[in-house]
């Protein structure tokens, strides 16, 4: 008889804990302590993330650590700082603590803010890194403040709860460190309503000041596009790929700003921009709301495209230096294609609505001569050096692999659609991305996806020879011809510019002096001219131009294409005199619009149909 193998004995790892404060709410201190139960023998390293997934900038979070020590079994260990974002602590027997505090005075998504009104964390921000033991367990103890005026304040997080009860302090778990810091933190005094989609519970937190918060509505309103977006990836099971989601929303009296997370999502936004009570109950969001249920759109179909569906040089993260790849197009263009789509499909918003949304995309695109000389696959890879360290040269200079990237994902399901005779689409592509990089990416199967992989996987998929798209579009920098490829379903595209309205081609922005020019496009009247980025228009043939924006249209409004103006600007300390011959307005004005008789437009709302 064969002696039967022995089990491998697998030894679980006590968990890294962390402990987190709101130390100080009118200093913006959060305390954090971190206990390695097993340090590394030659003394442990520490790292603090220099980015944060999903925005692609070195941010240098370790720059608001404030102090540190460490210490073992009581007694002080030496700390000596390798560079800008590490430290190593020297060797000890036992268990070794670090205890720091992080300044947080950043209202953004990206990174962690306190004060008396709420506090709101990261985990690239706040977490220091045991490099090494990055997949032990890990815990975090999140604490209650000893201020007064937190004393009703709640926590929202889509970490698993350990000690803590359900939107309470106490102690949360996460299986590894890219878990931990994938899981934001909010805690205050915020509204909370709850809904499920596809049987699933999906949490809405909003912190700020929103009088008459209309929260029916935005469940019915998230809650339909979370179903569509479900039963998009898995038309079959209607299976959600997390267990719970959390929408994180911080009201200000004006922002915008999203960031995905692999079971939650951190939002801004101008709390105009929410429903009110007061408001219709019926009928198409108003500008504000839709461009909000946009943003939950866009950041809830990362849960798949980009937390799940990744780039190979994302599988894993390098958080410490720039992760460089030339397919943000397809991660974050086909991402901004299918926000506005799902508001269609889910019912929000009609095709009509749908196209002026398309046609603004458009115009934004052919705006800018940064489309002629920088491709999508340049802009992905330059993100961190040129997209998000935008000038004022910037739509001279560069594309944003966004906006044309939904274009060219418009391209792709235009051309699917129509050399199939409406029996494939763009979706057929995004499920089968899905099916082998997507699904099982946090079950250990999954891993990211190359270059050379996505292009064979559109032709294979589509049975469709795609390479010309690529070329010009992707590695190319030509403009779409939309209007062609539209035709086939029914829909009319018309530039509308009006050309007839005299202009300086420049963006106006507001300056005590007068109007300050924040951009200046090439070749336009004021290039021509001289005129600069950062200069200030004073006057206008003699005529004095205040600080509003519009007073320079009004002014120009009295002149034709073709006559020359005198304009008086200052550079920086310097006044200085120009002569410029007006232009004609070249902002294009793009609309969609089905032609009647025509094979139905509205078809493409729908999956694979014509």
């Amino acid at each position: 008889m064969k002696k039967p193998a022995q089990r491998k004995q697998h030894v679980k790892q006590p968990a890294i804990a962390y402990t987190i404060v709101p130390k100080d709410l009118a200093g913006h201190l959060f305390n954090v302590t971190v206990t390695v139960p097993a340090p590394a023998a030659d003394g442990q390293v520490f790292a603090l993330p220099a980015w944060i997934p999903g925005s692609y900038m070195i941010r240098e979070f370790a720059r608001n650590i404030v102090r540190i020590r460490a210490e073992s079994n009581g007694a002080a260990v030496a700390l000596a700082k390798l560079d800008k974002h590490s430290w190593q602590a020297a060797p000890v027997d036992g268990p070794l603590t670090l205890h720091y505090d992080v300044y947080a005075w950043d209202l953004s998504v990206r990174a962690a803010h306190l004060d008396q009104t709420h506090g709101f964390f990261n985990g690239t921000s706040v977490f220091l890194r045991a490099v090494g033991q990055e997949a032990t367990p890990h815990q975090v103890d999140i604490q209650r403040p000893g201020d007064p005026a937190a004393k009703t304040w709640r926590v929202a997080t889509a970490m698993k709860e350990l000690g803590a009860k359900r939107y309470g302090f106490g102690t949360y778990v996460a299986g590894d460190y890219d878990e931990l810091i994938d899981h934001p933190v909010e805690m205050g005094d915020f509204a909370l309503a709850s809904f499920k989609a596809q049987g699933i519970p999906h949490d809405i937190v909003v912190t700020g000041r929103v009088p008459n918060l209309d929260m029916a509505r935005l469940q019915a309103d998230l809650k339909a596009i979370c179903e569509t977006q479900i039963a998009f990836f898995e038309p079959g099971t209607k299976k959600a790929p997390m267990d719970r989601y959390v929408f994180m929303t911080m009201a200000v009296g004006d922002g915008y700003g999203g960031l995905e997370h692999r079971a939650s999502t951190a939002l801004i936004c101008a709390r105009a921009d929410l429903p009110s009570i007061g408001g219709p109950k019926v009928g198409e969001p108003s500008e504000g709301y839709l461009k909000f249920l946009g943003l939950c759109s866009h950041e809830y179909f990362h849960t798949w495209n980009v937390k799940r569906i990744k780039p190979a040089v994302f599988a894993p993260y390098d958080l410490q230096v720039e992760n460089y790849t030339p397919l943000l197009w397809l991660f974050e263009g086909f991402t901004s294609y299918y926000d506005d789509l799902m508001l269609v499909r889910a019912g929000i918003i009609g095709e009509p609505t749908y196209f002026k949304l398309l046609g603004k995309t458009i115009a934004s695109v052919l705006r800018g001569s940064g489309r002629t000389k920088q491709s999508v696959a340049d802009s992905s890879f330059d993100a961190w050096s040129k997209y998000y360290r935008q000038d004022e040269n910037s739509p001279n200079a560069i594309i944003s692999y966004y906006t044309k990237g939904s274009l060219i994902a418009l391209a792709f399901d235009l051309t699917i659609r129509a050399k199939t005779g409406g029996a494939k689409s763009l979706d057929d592509v995004m499920l089968a991305l899905w099916a082998r990089y997507g699904r099982d990416f946090y079950a250990g199967a999954g891993r990211g996806v190359t270059e050379l992989e996505v292009e064979a996987l559109f032709d294979e998929v589509s049975g469709v020879k795609l390479r010309n798209l690529f070329d010009k579009y992707v590695r190319g920098t030509e403009d779409i011809p939309l209007a062609k490829l539209y035709a086939p379903l029914g829909v009319k595209l018309v530039d509308e510019r009006k050309s007839g309205k005299p202009s300086l081609d420049a963006g106006i922005g507001r300056d005590p002096l007068g109007a300050k020019l924040t951009q200046v496009h090439e070749g336009g009247a004021a290039h021509q001219a001289g005129l600069s980025a950062l200069d200030v228009v004073i006057a206008i043939d003699g005529l004095r131009v205040n600080g509003n924006p519009s007073n320079v249209e009004a002014l120009l409004s009295r002149y034709r294409v073709g006559d020359k103006v005198t304009v008086h600007a200052f550079r920086r300390d310097e006044l200085m005199r120009f002569d410029v011959t007006l232009q004609g307005d070249r902002v294009p004005g793009i609309t969609l619009s089905a032609v009647a008789g025509v094979r139905k437009a509205g078809t493409i709302a729908r999956p694979s149909a014509v």
